[in-house]
C-alpha cells in the first residue's frame, strides 16, 4: 500500500469517526468500520474490539474474522491476555512474541497461535478516566507494527471512544450504559442472522456478515435493524 493511499484511508476514517459527534450513528457499524480500517491500513492479519456492558464485563463487539472472534472468547473466558490487560491498565499492551505474558495468559496463547497469529497488540478505548473496552491487533508471520502505527491506531481508538461517550453521554451517565448495552444486545440479534444467511446461503461466517453488511448499507438502513428483520423473518434476502 502506498503512503498516499494509507493516509487517505487514515483520513477518511477520521472524517467517519469525527461525524459521530453531530450525526445519528449506528454502534457496531461504527466499531465494525474501526477494526475494518485496522486491517487495510497497517500490517495485521485480523482485528476484534472488545466492549465493556453496564456491569463492566467485556463481550466482543466487533471482529474482522471468526478466527480473531475465537481467539478473544478464549481470552475472555480465561480473563486473562493483553486485551484484558488493556482494559484493566488503560493502556497499550504491546506482545511482540506470543511465548511473552504471565502464566495465565497460556489459555489466549494456545488458542492464537493455533489460529497462526504471532503476536498482538492491544490499545484502550479511553477517554480522560473513562476505558470502555479495548482493540485487539493480531499479526501474523512477518507482520509487525511501527511506533507510528501503534500511534495511529491509538489516535483511532480515542476518536471512536469520543464517537460513543462525547460530553452530553459523560453528563448523562445512564444514557451511556443503555447506548453500550444496546450494542452489546444488537451483537447478539446480528450473530443470530450471521448465522441463518451463512446456513440457507450455505457460505462461511465472514461472508454472512459480508451479505447482512451490504444489504444494510444498499439500503441505508441500521445494521442491527437488518438483522433483526431477518431473525424475524420480516425479509428473506
Amino acid at each position: 500500500m502506498s503512503e498516499l493511499t494509507r493516509e487517505e484511508r487514515l483520513v477518511d476514517v477520521f472524517a467517519t469517526l469525527a461525524d459521530t459527534l453531530i450525526d445519528h450513528y449506528d454502534v457496531v457499524d461504527l466499531m465494525q468500520t474501526l477494526v475494518d480500517t485496522c486491517v487495510s491500513t497497517f500490517d495485521v492479519a485480523a482485528a476484534g474490539l472488545l466492549l465493556a456492558d453496564e456491569h463492566g464485563d467485556l463481550d466482543v463487539l466487533a471482529s474482522t474474522s471468526e478466527e480473531s472472534r475465537l481467539v478473544e472468547v478464549m481470552q475472555l473466558s480465561a480473563q486473562a491476555g493483553p486485551c484484558i490487560e488493556s482494559f484493566r491498565t488503560a493502556a497499550v499492551v504491546s506482545v511482540t512474541d506470543l511465548e511473552q505474558g504471565p502464566p495465565d495468559w497460556e489459555p489466549f496463547r494456545r488458542a492464537a497461535r493455533a489460529q497462526g497469529f504471532t503476536a498482538v497488540h492491544a490499545v484502550p478505548l479511553r477517554l480522560r478516566e473513562t476505558t470502555i473496552g479495548a482493540l485487539n491487533l493480531f499479526l501474523g508471520e512477518g507482520g509487525g507494527l511501527t511506533d507510528r502505527d501503534v500511534r495511529a491506531a491509538r489516535a483511532l481508538a480515542d476518536v471512536a471512544t469520543i464517537g460513543i461517550l462525547h460530553e452530553r453521554t459523560l453528563r448523562a451517565s445512564d444514557a451511556a450504559r443503555e447506548q453500550l448495552q444496546h450494542a452489546l444486545n444488537s451483537r447478539v440479534t446480528i450473530e443470530q442472522a450471521k448465522g441463518i444467511l451463512a446456513y440457507t446461503h450455505d457460505v462461511s461466517m465472514d461472508e454472512a456478515f459480508r451479505l447482512l453488511r451490504a444489504h444494510a448499507r444498499s439500503n441505508q438502513l441500521p445494521l442491527a435493524l437488518v438483522a433483526r428483520q431477518l431473525v424475524d423473518r420480516a425479509i428473506i434476502f
